[in-house]
């Protein structure tokens, strides 16, 4: 399962010109499901996105978590990102979990996050999304467990 995340002052999804997720500050993960992800790479990656440290503590490193910020999440679904870009010119998607398989444990992974987090939105499986953020920093990881 793969996330990118990023630092944001603020994010919304729009889906057909409506708002879907917002959150103000906090963290934009947009996630991943590769074939044969499941529970124990949900927690793992969820783990990782309320405990990677982001933020900036009082002497300006970052030093702090989402958890330890209270900020908001928001969770997108993008199964580009676990395409193969290895070679050609043209992406394959042959990497990146089926749909149905996808939506479950990315749905999974909301329902973890919800359960541990209390401020989680997020965008809608399967839709052509808008995105909208902007990134504080610009602070950008690429987190990935297997």
């Amino acid at each position: 399962m793969i996330a990118l995340i990023q630092r944001v002052a603020q994010a919304h999804v729009d889906v057909d010109g409506t708002t879907v997720g917002r959150i103000g500050t906090g963290l934009l993960a947009l996630i991943g499901v590769q074939p044969g992800d499941g529970q124990v790479q949900a927690n793992r990656l969820l783990e990782r996105v309320l405990g990677y440290r982001v933020f900036a503590d009082a002497q300006g490193r970052m030093n702090r978590s989402l958890a330890d910020s209270a900020g908001g999440l928001l969770l997108v679904s993008q199964f580009t990102l676990a395409a193969d870009t290895r070679s050609g010119m043209r992406p394959g998607f042959s990497t990146a979990a089926a749909p149905a398989e996808a939506e479950r444990w990315f749905n999974h992974l909301v329902e973890l996050a919800r359960s541990r987090h209390p401020a989680v939105e997020t965008g809608r499986f399967g839709t052509h999304m808008q995105v909208h953020l902007v990134n504080d920093g610009p602070v950008t990881f690429w987190l990935e467990t297997r």
